[in-house]
């Protein structure tokens, strides 16, 4: 009998690496792995059979593993990352262990194993990945493409964050982080947006933005560019490269829209123009124009791969969102709850000015979880310019997760530079407590936050 290959994950309930951790799985390999703290994919990987031990202990590693798979958020002092490095040197011949020593791959190491064979389609951008490839990944499964595709957050009409098949299309939500994408090989690169992020790791604007061109530069001229030419940083990286490019923007674009004034409650409507033809009336259930635009991308995606337009027009329809991107949680009391991933002024602004669109006599709450603090000192001033378009905003303390746990910045500051609308409240626990007696009907209350301020929104209802 064939001995199925081990695989274990150091940090396996990120949205990337229990997704990765699936795929192997469907590959025929034994899957297992561990992970602390918020647990946010916890669910997915149980329904998936896979085995996650809920912290790092060194015990927790079997013997017989062919190969580890490690979150590059976990540092040389985990646990688990010191067991390893003890197989794999002095400790591993004592015991006489045989056979070579223990191999080791980081997440986007590891992924690009996979990826690089395939019919790469890497979506990646400051902004909005996580949604414009899941809309890409149910596009090419409705056009019975028979896609693998690994997004960041559970796609709300898979129950999941992947969907893995067998054809040579591979869908992959791109992380610019500590500059992944020099690892990936992708024939098709959708390139929404440059919006200067992770000052942890890039010191300047200059940095940040070398890292996509330096993965856009890399294509030949077989491949393709799907570029936002509404952004000006998206123009210059894409300037003077050798894949053939095409845009897509409000206007001067390959692919452009136009907006409709006849929207109904569940659904905005746009027109769409590749040059000079109409490719007619598009639908979208999912709330804000940075949506439309992300849609956008997608449509001239379809058109690219030569997907005929009314199936790229039913399936956008069909598309209900992923968790965690303006997501509809319910009502408490009457007041409407929603929950949001949002944590850069950009994505602040876009979301709370959906919200206002269709919410306009509502007043509203943003429960806001800071997310780093080098990004949260970095971005202060714009941050609360974002946040001031909510009527209240209630801050927590600033959620480190395994990045950094201390900075020179304090959620207090944030509140300070919000005025009168700002409320300083440290814990979720606190939060649900103050909100539940004066919540009511014509309310709404947004969580919005990298963290686990969803738990806000959880408790209430």
């Amino acid at each position: 009998m064939k001995i199925k290959k081990k695989i274990y994950f150091i940090g396996i309930e990120g949205g990337g690496t229990s997704a990765l951790a699936q795929i192997y799985q469907k590959l025929g390999y034994e899957v297992l792995g561990s992970d602390n703290g918020d647990h946010f994919f916890g669910s997915v990987l149980a329904k998936a059979g896979i085995k996650v031990f809920p912290d790092f202990k060194a015990e927790n590693l079997p013997n017989n593993i062919d190969f580890v798979v490690h979150s590059t958020a976990f540092k040389d002092d985990n646990p688990e990352m010191q067991e390893v490095k003890k197989r794999q040197g002095e400790f591993r011949r004592k015991r006489g262990w045989p056979g070579p020593k223990l191999k080791t791959l980081s997440y986007p190491e590891a992924l690009a194993n996979l990826f690089n064979e395939k019919f790469g389609i890497a979506v990646t951008g400051t902004h909005g990945k996580t949604s414009i490839t899941a809309m890409a990944g149910e596009l090419l499964e409705s056009a019975k493409l028979k896609p693998t595709a690994l997004v960041g957050s559970e796609v709300i009409n898979w129950k999941c964050n992947t969907i893995i098949d067998d054809s040579k299309y591979f869908v992959l939500e791109a992380d610019e982080y500590q500059n992944k994408l020099q690892h990936y090989s992708p024939k098709i690169v959708i390139l929404n947006n440059i919006d200067f992020d992770h000052p942890d790791f890039f010191p300047t604007i200059k940095e940040y933005k070398q890292a996509f061109k330096n993965f856009v530069k890399k294509l030949d001229e077989n491949a393709i560019v799907i570029a936002n030419f509404d952004d000006k940083q998206v123009r210059e990286v894409v300037s003077g490269i050798k894949a053939k490019v095409i845009s897509f923007g409000k206007n001067n674009a390959d692919f452009s829209v136009q907006l409709s004034d006849d929207n109904t409650k569940d659904f905005s409507k746009f027109y769409v123009f590749y040059k000079q033809e109409n490719l007619g009336e598009f639908k979208l259930k999912v709330l804000g124009e940075h949506n439309i635009m992300n849609s956008l991308s997608v449509i001239a995606l379809g058109h690219a791969l030569g997907i005929k337009t009314d199936i790229i027009k039913k399936s956008l329809e069909e598309f209900s969102g992923t968790k965690r991107r303006l997501e509809y949680k319910g009502k408490y009391k009457g007041a409407i709850i929603y929950d949001d991933f949002a944590h850069h002024p950009t994505e602040v602004t876009a979301s709370l000015k959906a919200l206002r669109k269709r919410y306009p006599k509502n007043n509203i709450y943003c429960i806001f979880h800071p997310h780093s603090y080098t990004r949260t000192e970095a971005l202060l001033n714009d941050f609360a310019e974002s946040l001031k378009l909510a009527d209240k905003v209630i801050v927590l303390d600033i959620y480190g997760s395994a990045r950094e746990n201390k900075g020179n910045v304090h959620s207090k500051d944030l509140v300070k530079l919000l005025g009168d609308k700002g409320l300083y409240i440290p814990t979720i626990e606190k939060c649900v407590d103050y909100l539940k007696p004066i919540l009511k009907e014509n309310d709404l209350a947004i969580t919005m936050g990298a963290g686990d301020v969803w738990r806000v929104g959880e408790e209430l209802l």
